[in-house]
C-alpha cells in the first residue's frame, strides 16, 4: 500500500466520523431534550478548553517515538468518551463525556496533518490529495446518515460516531506509516515546552493564527445550527445531508485539482485566504435570510472557499512561519485557535443567537469572517520576504 493511500485511508475514517458528528450531533442532542443554549454550550466547552488541552497534547505527542502512537491512543479515548455519552443521563455527564471525546478527536487532526505533510514532502506528493479523501468520506457519511435517519431513530448518530471512532483508532495503531517524530531522538519535556513557548511569544505567528482562525471559526453557527434551521424550513434530513454533501463535493474538487493547479502557477496562500474571506462574508450574509432551496445549493458550493481554501492557506502559512523543530506545536496551536478557542466562542454565542434571532445569527459569523480578513490584510502588509517566505504570495 503506497504512503498516500495509507494516509488517505486514515483521513477517510477520521472524517467519516466528523461527517456525521458536525451536522447531526445537534439533532441527537436536541432529541435528548436540550435547548439551543445548552447544545451550544455543550459543543463549545471542548473547543474553548483547547486553549489548554491543545498545546498540552502537542507537547505530549512529541514525546513518542512515532507519530502514529499518540493518534491511536487519542482514537481509543474518543471511543470511550462517545460511548459513555450514549449511556449516561444528565446534562453534566453528557457535557463531560462529550468534552473527553471531542477533545481527543480534534487533537488527532493536527497530528495527522503534520504526519502527512512530512511524508508528502519526502515522497513528493501533494498534501491536499490524501486530505481530499477525507473530504470525500465526509460527503459519503453525510449522505449515508441523512438517508438512515429517514428510517432510523436519531440515536443512529451516536452509534455511527462510536463505531467509526473505533475503526479509526484501530487503523491508526496498525495501518499508518511509522514516521518517527525526530531523527535525533526524543526531545526532553523541557525542550518541547520551550519550543511551544517560543511560538506563543512570537507576535507575528500568533496574529497569523488569530486571522486564519477567525475565518475558520465563522463556521460555528453553521456547524451547530444549519441542520436544525433547514429542518425547520421544511427540508427532510435526507436533503440536509445532501446539502452538506454537496458543499464537500466542491471542496474535494478544490483539493484534488484547483489547489495543485494553484501551486503550479505559483499563487501563494495569502491570496487564497483573501478569496476565502470574501466568500465567507457573502455566504453567511445570504444564509441569514433563510434563502430557498434553489439558492442553498450555490451557497453551499462556497464551502470550497470558506473552508478548504482558508484551511489549506492556513496550513501553508503556519508551516512557513514556524521553525522545522516546532511543526507539531505550530499546527496544533493553529488548530487550537481556529478549531478551538475562536470557534468555541462562536459556538457559545451561536446558541443564544439561534434562540433570539434564528437564521439571523449568521450575520455575526459574516462579521467574524470580515474581522479575520482585515487582520490578515494588516499582517500581510507587515510581513517582509525575509520571514521564511511567509510574506510571499
Amino acid at each position: 500500500m503506497t504512503p498516500p493511500f495509507r494516509l488517505a485511508l486514515h483521513y477517510v475514517l477520521l472524517f467519516g466520523v466528523t461527517g456525521v458528528s458536525l451536522p447531526f450531533a445537534g439533532l441527537w442532542l436536541k432529541s435528548l431534550g436540550l435547548d439551543g443554549a445548552e447544545i451550544g454550550t455543550l459543543l463549545a466547552v471542548p473547543m474553548l478548553a483547547r486553549f489548554l488541552t491543545g498545546p498540552m497534547i502537542a507537547v505530549w505527542a512529541d514525546g513518542f517515538a512515532t507519530r502514529r502512537a499518540p493518534i491511536a491512543i487519542l482514537g481509543w479515548v474518543a471511543v470511550a468518551g462517545y460511548g459513555a455519552a450514549a449511556l449516561v443521563e444528565g446534562y453534566v455527564l453528557w457535557t463531560a463525556c462529550w468534552f473527553v471525546a471531542a477533545t481527543a478527536t480534534s487533537a488527532i487532526i493536527p497530528l495527522i496533518d503534520v504526519l502527512s505533510l512530512r511524508v508528502a514532502r519526502r515522497e513528493g506528493f501533494s498534501f491536499s490529495v490524501p486530505r481530499g479523501f477525507g473530504s470525500a468520506a465526509f460527503v459519503l457519511a453525510n449522505l449515508a446518515m441523512g438517508a438512515l435517519l429517514i428510517q432510523l431513530p436519531v440515536a443512529a448518530v451516536i452509534v455511527w460516531i462510536v463505531a467509526g471512532s473505533a475503526l479509526m483508532a484501530l487503523y491508526a495503531q496498525f495501518g499508518l506509516p511509522a514516521e518517527v517524530v525526530s531523527a535525533a531522538g526524543r526531545a526532553s519535556g523541557r525542550n518541547r515546552f520551550l519550543g511551544l513557548g517560543r511560538l506563543l511569544a512570537d507576535p507575528v505567528f500568533m496574529m497569523a493564527l488569530l486571522a486564519i482562525g477567525a475565518v475558520q471559526a465563522s463556521h460555528g453557527f453553521y456547524y451547530g445550527f444549519s441542520a436544525i434551521l433547514w429542518t425547520q424550513q421544511g427540508l427532510s434530513t435526507g436533503l440536509v445531508g445532501a446539502l452538506w454533501a454537496g458543499s464537500v463535493i466542491i471542496e474535494i474538487g478544490f483539493m484534488w485539482w484547483l489547489d495543485p493547479w494553484r501551486r503550479r502557477l505559483g499563487i501563494g496562500p495569502w491570496p487564497m485566504l483573501a478569496v476565502g474571506v470574501g466568500a465567507g462574508v457573502l455566504r453567511w450574509t445570504a444564509l441569514a435570510f433563510s434563502p430557498p432551496l434553489a439558492l442553498l445549493w450555490p451557497l453551499q458550493a462556497l464551502h470550497a472557499l470558506t473552508f478548504a481554501a482558508t484551511y489549506l492557506a492556513g496550513v501553508e502559512i503556519v508551516e512557513r512561519l514556524a521553525p522545522e523543530d516546532a511543526q507539531t506545536a505550530a499546527q496544533t496551536l493553529s488548530s487550537t485557535v481556529s478549531a478551538g478557542v475562536l470557534i468555541g466562542i462562536a459556538t457559545v454565542l451561536s446558541g443564544p443567537l439561534y434562540d433570539s434571532y434564528g437564521a439571523g445569527g449568521y450575520l455575526a459569523m459574516a462579521g467574524m469572517a470580515a474581522l479575520g480578513g482585515l487582520a490578515a490584510l494588516s499582517l500581510r502588509r507587515r510581513l517582509g520576504s525575509g520571514r521564511a517566505g511567509a510574506g510571499q504570495g
